[in-house]
């Protein structure tokens, strides 16, 4: 469970996002979260194989491929693959992961934490922010 003061840290740190799994389909909720931290300022990232652009930003198929550092990744995809994305993100020196809600994954939780990194797990950005990021 994250404290209040490490969520705080996390959204006044960490201004380079890369969302994992960004939709430029506006009924998606990786779009709708995501258009809510480029409204407050964030420079989001989307990373996303079937897309090429969003929110006029070139989307990259893959963390690896994003070519500025990365403050946290954002995780929209299923729990099954949500691992590689936290690997990704560790290899690429982030400094924080966010898997969003029902995003479920425990030993890579503990690997990204093994690796220095913030952890969220289980929780929406956006409603966290109206709590912690204001």
């Amino acid at each position: 469970m994250n404290t209040p003061e490490e969520l705080k840290r996390i959204f006044a740190e960490c201004r380079t996002i890369a969302v994992v799994g960004l939709s430029s389909d506006p009924s998606r909720p990786s779009n709708g979260v995501s258009g809510f931290m480029r409204s407050k300022g964030y420079h989001v990232i989307p990373v996303n194989p079937f897309e090429t652009e969003v929110f006029g930003e070139k989307s990259f198929p893959k963390l690896e491929d994003v070519p500025v550092g990365i403050d946290l990744v954002d995780i929209f995809r299923r729990s099954d693959a949500a691992g590689d994305a936290v690997d990704d993100a560790i290899a690429a020196g982030a400094n924080a992961v966010w898997m969003q809600e029902g995003v479920i994954d425990e030993a890579a939780a503990k690997r990204a934490e093994e690796a220095g990194l913030m952890v969220v797990m289980d929780r929406c950005w956006l409603k966290e922010w109206y709590v912690y990021g204001q």
